[in-house]
């Protein structure tokens, strides 16, 4: 399938957009000419974007349907957990609207997964192990395609780092502040800090000038396999040994006692 580089409004937006775009579009030409086929980095950051949808909506139906909500509460779940990230980060770089809220395709993507998952829980559980590994590429496809989209906004390459980082953790963050959880990225086995090395990988391929699917390449498997490890083997971030109601050598008040 051939595609056009970009559109008219992100090419205007940013002058190496347009430099990009116009690169893309003389190479989809010249392989047109040869009747060979192309994808472009759009449509690869695209085809990265949808397949994490999926993956996060799963777990977002998922802990839904652990805390016993109904069925639009699950499909609302499934949504929020696979798109906030992507929201996020386009609001942050000034692509408005957000594509999950243009594109169609987002939605469907979350509504499939959460009614696979209200119909099918039993299976979807019994996947866990699969689940978390399902988690941990989703969280590289974020991560690469957040920070490429930053980078093609015209971000620092600091700031494309933390958005990526920010499209990966962002969904799982929002889906537990509506279940009154604290964020699992904040006590998780190195989850943020995977997104990060990931999109810190893609930034510096687009330094070095590496190909896209290079860098994503390379920053993809680097995040899955620092999250894999983390899964496999409990890597996590020191904490805190004691509380500050432990080290002052007290007990909990009566308010903290369970009832």
């Amino acid at each position: 399938m051939i595609e056009q580089g970009a559109t008219r409004s992100t090419v205007a937006f940013n002058p190496k957009r347009r430099q990009v775009a116009a690169i893309e579009q003389v190479g989809v030409i010249e392989l047109g000419r040869r009747g060979a086929v192309m994808i472009t980095i759009e449509t690869f950051v695209h085809v990265l974007d949808l397949g994490g949808t999926f993956v996060f909506a799963i777990s977002g139906a998922v802990a839904a349907v652990n805390r016993r909500l109904d069925i639009f509460g699950i499909l609302v779940l499934s949504f929020v957990a696979g798109n906030f990230g992507g929201i996020g980060r386009d609001l942050l770089i000034g692509s408005v609207p957000p594509a999950a809220l243009t594109d169609g395709r987002y939605l469907l993507v979350s509504v499939v997964a959460g009614l696979i998952t209200f119909f099918s829980y039993a299976g979807v559980d019994r996947l866990r192990s699969p689940v978390l590994l399902f988690d941990a590429v989703g969280l590289s496809f974020f991560a690469v395609a957040g920070a490429q989209k930053a980078i093609e906004f015209g971000l620092s390459p600091v700031m494309s780092a933390l958005l990526g980082m920010l499209t990966g953790i962002g969904g799982g963050m929002m889906r537990d502040v509506l279940l009154a959880e604290i964020p699992q990225v904040l006590r998780s086995d190195l989850y943020a800090v995977a997104a990060l090395a990931g999109a810190s990988i893609v930034v510096i391929g687009d330094m070095l000038g590496l190909s896209y699917g290079v860098s994503a390449l390379a920053g993809g498997a680097l995040c899955f396999g620092l999250r894999f490890m983390a899964i496999r083997h409990g890597w996590h971030l020191p904490v805190a040994r004691l509380s500050a109601q432990g080290r002052a050598g007290i007990g909990p008040s009566n308010d903290e006692k369970p009832h």
